[in-house]
Formats: structure tokens, sequence, C-alpha cells
């Protein structure tokens, strides 16, 4: 092939890979599941974009639920963590802080109490969900700050928690955005 054949070439399969097809998708996606192809955005009843259910949030106060740690702050423009090793010092002085944190906005779990995934970050830091044993490790805290009966927001953890996919894979988790959002809507 001549140097002029290879860059028509290239430049046809640029077109084709790199605009015409990603177009072509994406003009599928959106007529196929408009509300995923849109980033799964959760709207408020006024029209105004709360988050993402794809993409975890930080809550701090102790009336909402807390999600996984991110070491990205959820940041979505730079997914990932930190991947510190077992041996790294720096992963058990976090993860100690992070007991001692938790231990100190939920007085009455004790340490054996916390599940692991309260713990420690998710592949990408941006998680949106937590285990059912997760959240209702927090009830307690939450009720009382909200004035709430206990047995009535496990009911709520129960009505958010979202089954294994296709019934085999995963694990059951709850979606924390979705709940707080559950939570904010009890009266």
């Amino acid at each position: 092939m001549s140097m002029l054949q290879n860059v028509r070439l290239s430049v046809v399969l640029l077109l084709i890979c790199g605009l015409a097809y990603p177009l072509a998708m994406t003009g599928i996606s959106k007529l196929a599941m408009p509300a995923k192809a849109s980033g799964s955005l959760i709207v408020d009843d006024k029209g105004n974009v709360i988050g993402s259910e794809l993409i975890g949030q930080a809550f701090t106060d102790p009336k909402y639920f807390a999600g996984r740690i991110s070491s990205i702050e959820y940041n979505a423009a730079s997914s990932g963590s930190n991947n510190y090793a077992p041996s790294n010092p720096a992963l058990a002085g976090r993860t100690t802080k992070d007991i001692e944190a938790f231990l100190k906005a939920n007085p009455t779990v004790k340490q054996e109490e916390i599940p692991a995934d309260l713990l420690t970050n998710s592949g990408s830091g941006l998680d949106p969900h937590i285990s059912p044993e997760a959240a209702r490790v927090q009830a307690e805290r939450i009720a009382k700050a909200r004035n709430l009966d206990q047995a009535r927001l496990n009911a709520l953890i129960d009505e958010y928690t979202e089954e294994r996919s296709l019934g085999v894979f995963g694990q059951p988790r709850v979606n924390v955005l979705k709940l707080n959002i559950a939570l904010d809507r009890m009266k």
C-alpha cells in the first residue's frame, strides 16, 4: 500500500470508529433506554438533578446513611483508589482512623460489628451501594437523629434493598442516595 492509501484508510477508519459508531450507539441507547443513556440521573419534583444512581455521594450529616469510603471524594473525573497493599502502614492508619470516626458517630456499635464495606474503598471510589448490613448498623444513629422508630427505618432499608442481579450475580445492596431521598420523604 502506498502512503496515500494508508492515510485514506486511516481517515476512513477514524470517521467510522471515532465518529459514526459512537454517534450511532449513543442514538440507539437514547432511544432504547433514555434514562440510562443520560447517566441514570435522579431528579426531584422540581426538575433539579440530585445525583446519579450510579455514582456515590459523600453524606456527612448524622441524619443520613453514609456510603463507602472514597479516596477520590466521589469525583467521577478521577475514579480509582489508593490500592494500598495490606502491608502498607498507610492502609492500617487510614482504617484505624475510619474505625474511630465510625465508632464516634455510632457509639452503640462495637468495632467487630462494622461491615467491611464501610471501611474499604471500591475499585472505582464511586460505588453508590452499601450492603444491607452496613445500612442497618447505622439505623440506630439515624433513628435517634430524626426521632424515628428504628423498626420503621429497618423496613425502609428492606424496601430499598436490591437483590442479586439475575438472581446470581453480586450481593444484595442498598443505593445510599435513593435510601437517603426516601428517608427525607418520610414524615
